[in-house]
């Protein structure tokens, strides 16, 4: 600021700075590749490139398609592809699945080109009805890729899937979980997501639908009904972080999935026995905020905890549900602040302890 003071930067502060680069840097293992649009067609043909589950969700429209295709005959640049190496040695598509299927459908699949407007006279034409010699120039035209591979751990994958994804219009947190974790917990998540208790409960739009929403509603009810001593106000590295752990405990002892799942169903149950709207504002509405949903999920869970019999007792709500003090702890303002989470959590927990 002009006239002001700056701010002195410690040595210390440096110094831990720079352990902080040097740490996350050796976790980020990648080279640079190049293929022509031939081979990037055949791979994903073959099956050397793969499109993991929680992108599968996700296609262009048909005009969208074309004008992808139409700056690639211009020979306008493509943004880079990312890919992650399994232990197969076949490519995950990390971002540019649309792209790579868009190019495998136009010069293998017969795509139709429509609407476009820079090169009008290709609308209604397919890759086969082009000379020869067009044909050839398209398929020799390159994209650059990058490839986390396999010594990458799996924190450095879901950086990579994070920052890019989030970055523009692409996966959310739970579809990175989904993409760069596996094992049994995860697998309870994506189950308990499905849940028709939950869409009851819990409903949200096509679209947040399609986004796996829900899936993240599940994953911060058991994360945060575990207890947020590790959380550091960054929900997707402490749940990214939990979901990792349980997984691993979830395969040391797989009587937990049944646990884990009685306790989710459980809190379902009381909910909707007790909260007349489940998680919604309102009877009428379509949607569910998060952070109401964490109040209500995770403080009924505490209580329960705290106080078995609640599970089947008579319990009144309405008189702080819909009240000053019950709104103000569930404002979406500086939500994942750490104390701001304690306070809705607890909120609800002692709203029912002494109902």
């Amino acid at each position: 600021m002009a006239g002001g003071k700056r701010r002195t930067i410690s040595q210390e502060q440096l110094d831990a700075a720079e352990a902080e680069i040097v740490e996350h840097s050796r976790r980020i293992d990648f080279y640079m590749t190049e293929y022509s649009v031939e081979m990037l067609a055949e791979k994903l043909e073959r099956g050397d490139f793969f499109v993991p589950d929680y992108q599968r969700a996700f296609t262009w429209e048909a005009e969208r398609k074309s004008r992808f295709l139409e700056s690639l005959i211009m020979g306008l640049p493509i943004p880079f592809l990312f890919f992650w190496e399994a232990e197969s040695g076949k490519l995950e598509i990390v971002d540019g699945s649309q792209r790579l299927r868009t190019i495998h459908e136009y010069v293998l699949k017969q795509l139709e080109l429509r609407g476009l407007e820079e090169l009008p006279s290709l609308n209604g034409t397919r890759f086969s009805d082009l000379p020869a010699a067009r044909q050839r120039k398209i398929l020799n035209r390159s994209i650059r890729g990058i490839v986390l591979n396999e010594h990458a751990d799996e924190q450095a994958r879901f950086d990579l899937f994070e920052r890019i994804n989030t970055g523009s219009k692409g996966a959310n947190t739970a579809e990175v979980r989904r993409g760069a974790l596996s094992g049994p917990f995860q697998d309870l998540v994506v189950e308990l997501g499905g849940a028709a208790i939950l869409q009851e409960l819990a409903p949200v739009s096509t679209k947040s639908q399609r986004e796996r929403i829900p899936e993240e509603l599940v994953a911060r009810f058991f994360a945060y009904g575990d207890g947020l001593d590790d959380y550091k106000e960054s929900p997707s590295q402490f749940i990214f972080d939990y979901t990792k752990r349980m997984n691993a405990a979830f395969e040391q002892d797989p009587t937990l999935v049944e646990t884990y799942r009685e306790r989710f169903m459980r809190t379902m149950r009381f909910v909707q026995r007790v909260f007349p709207y489940g998680f919604r504002k309102m009877a009428s509405a379509q949607s569910t905020p998060r952070v109401r949903f964490e109040a209500i999920a995770v403080g009924s869970h505490m209580a329960m905890d705290a106080r078995p019999e609640l599970v089947d007792q008579p319990v009144d709500v309405m008189g702080w549900l819909e009240g000053d003090a019950f709104q103000a702890v569930t404002t979406s303002d500086a939500a994942n602040v750490k104390s701001k989470l304690y306070r809705r959590l607890e909120f609800v927990r002692d709203a029912l302890l002494h109902a």
